[in-house]
């Protein structure tokens, strides 16, 4: 898909990626960093202009805006309103298996899928996720999983870091491992903790 394909669907956030999570639970107060497993390491993100001059100011995410400037997404981002970007950290994609993203660098289509498959065509509240479990379409055109079932709050089967981060292009959620389309599988094949018998999330 070119990236011409990419920057209508980045506009036509009505139509294209209809949600498709729905709250399950009552509103809870907006949550501002979600608390990431003992092991996770804690995360302060700030937002600082729009979303891309966010990630440049935190320092942890070089390689995802290195990969958005090689795949021309960089100024689509910067000129949204209302996406929703989960951005792994660059701790995330060095657990990539070795030579992945070597490969993925060399391969822009490739990683134009990839990235996309990151970005939500609507704004996302971690509060409207408590308690709901179920998949929201990507600009890729995938569902991604988002659970709010349990202790914290899950991108597929990564952990969010950081959630709610708003700024002048949309909002930015930090997730500790690389998106794909495999993950949402297998978080969809995990049951859900607490969501109630008979629900069917959808997006917000």
């Amino acid at each position: 898909m070119t990236v011409m394909r990419f920057a209508v669907a980045l506009t036509l956030a009505a139509c294209v990626a209809a949600p498709a999570l729905a709250q399950t639970a009552p509103e809870a107060a907006p949550v501002a960093a979600v608390a990431a497993p003992a092991a996770a390491p804690s995360m302060t993100v700030v937002a600082s202009g729009d979303t891309i001059e966010t990630l440049k100011a935190n320092g942890q995410f070089k390689t995802l805006l290195k990969a958005l400037d090689r795949t021309n997404l960089t100024a689509l981002i910067k000129a949204q309103k209302t996406v929703t970007v989960f951005a792994p950290t660059d701790a995330a994609f060095a657990a990539l298996p070795a030579g992945e993203m070597d490969r993925l660098m060399k391969d822009p289509a490739a990683l134009q899928g990839l990235l996309v498959y990151h970005l939500i065509n609507t704004p996302i509240e971690s509060a409207k996720l408590v308690g709901a479990k179920g998949p929201v379409n990507t600009v890729a055109g995938s569902g991604l999983v988002l659970d709010g079932s349990g202790e914290g709050l899950k991108a597929n089967t990564a952990n969010i870091l950081v959630a709610d981060v708003k700024t002048s292009s949309g909002v930015l959620f930090v997730v500790d491992a690389v998106l794909t389309p495999e993950g949402a599988a297998a978080a969809m094949a995990e049951p859900a903790l607490d969501v109630p018998a008979g629900t069917t999330p959808t997006a917000p």
